[in-house]
């Protein structure tokens, strides 16, 4: 049996910024066993919270607050997870501050993309962790 990380929002419990999840059906093999992780709570933010995006080295929210140590703790965190439970890989929320993967916003709250990684995708690959989004894993 192979552990993998996956992010809690993608099993469909409710701990995303907006209060919300976004489940979907991942088409994994049979012998995975998920491990759900949410990094930004783990860190220490409410859920819901204000929403934040990665500028530079630093996570802003929108209304200004600089959550920095909460991302790098939550990253951390998940990582002592993988380290516990032997996961070599990760399936992670696209886009998100935390766990997004290759494609990130780009910290000016307008919605656009740029190439980065979330908190907790960027510490899991430092660590030789393999990280993919839900994109890699949906059925249909």
């Amino acid at each position: 049996m192979k552990n993998v990380l996956v992010s809690l929002c993608l099993l469909g419990v409710c701990c995303r910024y907006d209060g919300q999840s976004k489940p979907v059906a991942l088409n994994i093999p049979d012998d995975w066993r998920l491990i759900p992780v949410c990094p930004e709570q783990m860190g220490g933010l409410p859920t819901p919270r204000c929403p934040a995006e990665r500028q530079g080295d630093v996570w802003m929210t929108e209304d200004g607050r600089d959550v920095t140590e909460n991302y790098r703790r939550g990253a951390e965190e998940t990582l002592k997870i993988a380290d516990i439970f032997r996961c070599d890989t990760a399936i992670l929320k696209a886009k998100s501050p935390s766990c997004g993967c290759g494609r990130i916003y780009d910290g000016t709250f307008t919605k656009t993309l740029t190439d980065g990684d979330g908190a907790t995708a960027e510490l899991l690959k430092k660590h030789r962790i393999k990280v993919f989004s839900e994109n890699d894993f949906m059925q249909g």
